[in-house]
């Protein structure tokens, strides 16, 4: 393969499918919008809470980059496709040709629009530069206000408060990650949160951020105000479509793709939290990377299709392990160990298991995905189900 690739996005996915098509043969250049080398956002969350440094986060230098022959331009955001032409555009006006291309440009972070969203120490969660103003924020100490109690919002708040700040997280359910997690696994991961000196509000709903020239507080809809010398919005992504749209390429949710990640324009091909399949995007890297491999071998002309699993997501928050997969609500077997802090919550329906919660102890996670994603019938070892595969060998 020596066709000419451009992947738009340094991001995992993007820089995944760079080096994978590289290797395949392909002449590939490397777009990102940001500064940096590509780094592991995933571990954004050790920096801010200095558990890690800038260089341990790089996953590929520049001397592993060109060694494969891949022209990495970084502070390239790209804002045109000409098709007719097989040229991308630039920010700075430059045009860069094409054979195929690879469109990574993942999700934006939102911002609840209510008053003073746009006020100076307001921040997002998503970007190394974000990080690099929270940080920056943080050195003076004072009082943070993080909107949204899931993974991100979660992460900020205990990296924040591992910087010295006085930290309330504001959630508009009654527990946090409720997506991931159940009632009982949110509530333990709230007191052991707590026990760190985070503050919860929930359910709560933020009515306004205050201020002059900067944040000073922000006020909640019942009329409670809490004082903050910076905000962190961490209310969710929205996949970032725009170029595309602009291409006249098909979009929904995300860019619409088929299983080996091509767009309504064979040519370019989609990965990532900017991608949508079967009406579905995805949050997560591990899917990301998976289909960064899918598109790889897409470019190189080998038959590829990416198939989802059952979502599963593998976390740490706050030094915590959390895991869950598939339908986490409706009828359940829990085991909980107070002394521990060990619990888990498996979800059934017509005699299968269809999804699972497990908090402190995850070890048993790969046995529960098994049995979600072959839907066998668990017959008489419901009982013992959530004691692992040990206590249901049959099942294992």
């Amino acid at each position: 393969m020596s066709d000419r690739v451009l992947v738009i996005g340094a991001g995992p996915a993007g820089t995944r499918c760079a080096v994978r098509a590289a290797e395949a043969g392909a002449r590939v250049t490397l777009c990102g919008a940001e500064a940096a080398l590509p780094y592991d956002r995933v571990a954004l969350s050790t920096l801010l809470a200095g558990e890690t440094t800038l260089p341990a986060l790089i996953t590929q230098d520049l001397a592993s980059l060109q060694a494969l022959g891949i022209a990495f331009r970084p502070s390239t955001p790209v804002v045109a496709l000409d098709r007719a032409a097989g040229e991308a555009v630039t920010a700075r006006g430059e045009r860069i040709a094409y054979d195929r291309v690879v469109i990574a440009t993942g999700s934006r972070a939102i911002r609840l629009d209510v008053p003073g969203t746009n006020l100076p120490g307001v921040l997002t969660y998503r970007t190394l530069d974000d990080v690099r103003a929270m940080l920056r924020a943080a050195r003076g100490g004072g009082s943070a206000v993080v909107v949204g109690g899931g993974l991100l919002g979660l992460e900020a708040a205990a990296g924040l408060a591992q910087r010295g700040m006085k930290v309330t997280v504001l959630h508009p359910v009654e527990w946090p990650m409720e997506r991931q997690l159940d009632a009982g696994a949110g509530g333990l991961l709230t007191r052991r949160m707590g026990q760190r000196g985070i503050r919860f509000a929930m359910p709560a709903q933020l009515a306004a951020i205050e201020g002059e020239e900067r944040v000073t507080g922000v006020v909640l809809a019942d009329g409670q105000r809490i004082a903050a010398s910076i905000v962190i919005m961490a209310v969710g992504i929205r996949p970032d479509t725009a170029l595309a749209a602009a291409a006249g390429l098909t979009t929904g949710r995300g860019i619409q793709v088929d299983a080996a990640m091509r767009s309504s324009d064979p040519a370019i091909l989609a990965i990532g939290e900017c991608a949508e399949l079967e009406g579905r995007t995805i949050g997560l890297v591990a899917p990301a990377l998976e289909q960064a491999e899918t598109a790889a071998a897409t470019l190189a002309g080998q038959p590829a299709r990416y198939a989802p699993r059952a979502d599963a997501a593998a976390l740490k928050v706050s030094g915590t392990a959390v895991w869950s997969a598939g339908e986490i609500a409706g009828e359940g077997v829990t085991l909980r160990d107070e002394e521990e802090d060990h619990y888990r919550r498996l979800f059934l329906r017509e005699d299968r298991l269809v999804g699972a919660v497990l908090y402190g102890d995850v070890s048993d996670s790969g046995f529960y995905l098994n049995l979600i994603a072959s839907g066998r019938r668990i017959g008489r070892h419901a009982a013992a189900l959530a004691l692992g595969p040990a206590y249901a060998q049959e099942l294992a």
